[in-house]
């Protein structure tokens, strides 16, 4: 019987083979797509139905990928020839809240921004805040080490996962972490699975480590500089001055003016770059007059707003980022991090590799934690040979700073083959041995992050 009719068999309505959906499979949001047609699309709506997909899929020997809402950048959930998809997207349940631990159990198939705004109702909130929140899920979150516009103040999502449900490749399931704050019984697998990129297992559920709203002010901070350089070295200043912003996010000339134009506001100064800066809780005013002391210090043309809904109409502009780059073109959307310190410097680099290979490259940051999104444009579907050279240069720079390949999106199918670079040979080695005791017949997201 082939491994079709053994899913049909055992999941029946829950297999779907429409042209429409296994299409959708084959993408994500990175503009890659994988080469040929997947078997099935498995819409698990149960633990026991990921547990019977992956049972199949062993004793088939059959490749699974697993997907969410499909938002990833870099190729990690896209699934092509002889594959199975095991969608967890209907997975959305809030099993419990616990307001007095601090804490949330929920399945992976939760949107992002869903999810808190039932939190909302208690009074609590999760902490990661990716741009994509709206259409992004938890597990996709967990899946690639998500971060966002809050990371700087309030942690990844690595720092707000206290456990998860893990269904291995031969449909074990585990229970790893805990439900108190503290826990170091043996190994923190917890930790390993947060940013593996669903080649671990399927996280079917997850314990989450929430945090109370933020009481009193919400300030904002506008300040526009001369050039992205100037930006960049204000944003340093800030965090050297030991002022702590929840949010503090760069946008460079290039971006800039792309948003104002999608947004249909008035042109920015030609090469001016921005700084977007928000500062929170009973010490908010106070904070955000320090901080528009040290822009205005390094050349920055300062406003500072104390209305939220002024400052999320200015938090707005950054967040219109990725639909800005799209109505550009195709674009490659990167994602390196350096030591904040070393920001300016990765500026300068990526205007030596635009002016080196003659191209395009908006760029946007979250300045407070030293991430940045350099946007590669050119046209058609196809990402050009002078962009992944480019790209080639932009990581190596990144590297050579101190910093790494990805801040957020993961490595996919994008960046595996500067995986081993960055971490070594030894190191490289010891984690597919790792990865080989979780999946020994390499079934789980095969080709991914690892490239032989």
């Amino acid at each position: 019987m082939s491994v079709l009719s053994q899913l049909q068999e055992s999941l029946g309505a829950l297999v779907d083979t429409s042209r429409a959906s296994l299409e959708e499979a084959r993408a994500d949001r990175s503009g890659h797509a994988a080469a040929g047609l997947p078997v099935a699309v498995v819409h698990a709506e149960s633990v026991e139905d990921v547990q019977q997909t992956l049972r199949i899929a062993t004793a088939t020997r059959t490749p699974v990928v697993v997907r969410g809402a499909g938002t990833g950048l870099a190729g990690a959930a896209n699934a092509g020839t002889g594959e199975i998809v095991l969608s967890v997207r209907r997975m959305t349940a809030i099993r419990e809240v616990r307001a007095d631990d601090l804490l949330a159990v929920v399945e992976p198939g939760i949107l992002n921004a869903d999810l808190n705004a039932e939190l909302g109702r208690h009074g609590l909130w999760w902490a990661p805040d990716p741009a994509s929140r709206d259409i992004s899920t938890v597990g996709g979150n967990i899946a690639t080490g998500a971060g966002g516009l809050l990371c700087a103040k309030y942690g990844v999502v690595r720092d707000a996962v206290l456990g998860v449900d893990l269904v291995l490749a031969d449909g074990r399931l585990l229970h790893l972490g805990h439900r108190s704050v503290k826990g170091v019984t043996g190994l923190d697998l917890t930790a390993l699975v947060v940013g593996s990129e669903g080649t671990l297992g399927v996280v079917v559920g997850a314990t989450l480590k929430l945090r109370r709203l933020v009481p009193g002010d919400t300030c904002t901070i506008a300040a526009t500089f001369p050039g992205v350089r100037a930006a960049a070295a204000a944003s340093a200043a800030v965090t050297a001055a030991g002022v702590q912003p929840a949010i503090m996010e760069l946008m460079d000339a290039a971006s800039l003016e792309a948003v104002h134009a999608l947004l249909a506001l008035p042109a920015p100064t030609t090469g001016a770059a921005q700084l977007t800066i928000q500062t929170d809780g009973p010490a908010a005013r106070a904070e955000a007059e320090a901080i528009a002391d040290i822009l205005r210090a390094h050349d920055g043309s300062t406003v500072v707003s104390h209305d939220r809904t002024e400052g999320e109409r200015l938090l707005a502009i950054r967040r219109s980022m990725h639909a800005a780059m799209a109505s550009l073109g195709t674009s490659l959307i990167e994602d390196v991090a350096v030591p904040r310190s070393a920001m300016p410097a990765m500026f300068d680099e990526i205007a030596r590799i635009e002016r080196e290979y003659g191209l395009r490259i908006p760029t946007v940051a979250h300045a407070g934690d030293g991430n940045l999104h350099p946007n590669f444009l050119f046209d058609g579907p196809e990402v050009p040979p002078e962009v992944w050279a480019a790209a080639d240069d932009l990581f190596r720079a990144a590297i050579r700073l101190g910093g790494t390949l990805t801040g957020e999106h993961g490595i996919g199918v994008l960046k595996r083959r500067w995986l081993a670079e960055e971490l070594g040979d030894d190191q490289w080695h010891l984690q597919r041995q790792i990865a080989a005791v979780f999946d020994p017949l390499g079934i789980l997201n095969p080709g991914k992050v690892f490239d032989a």
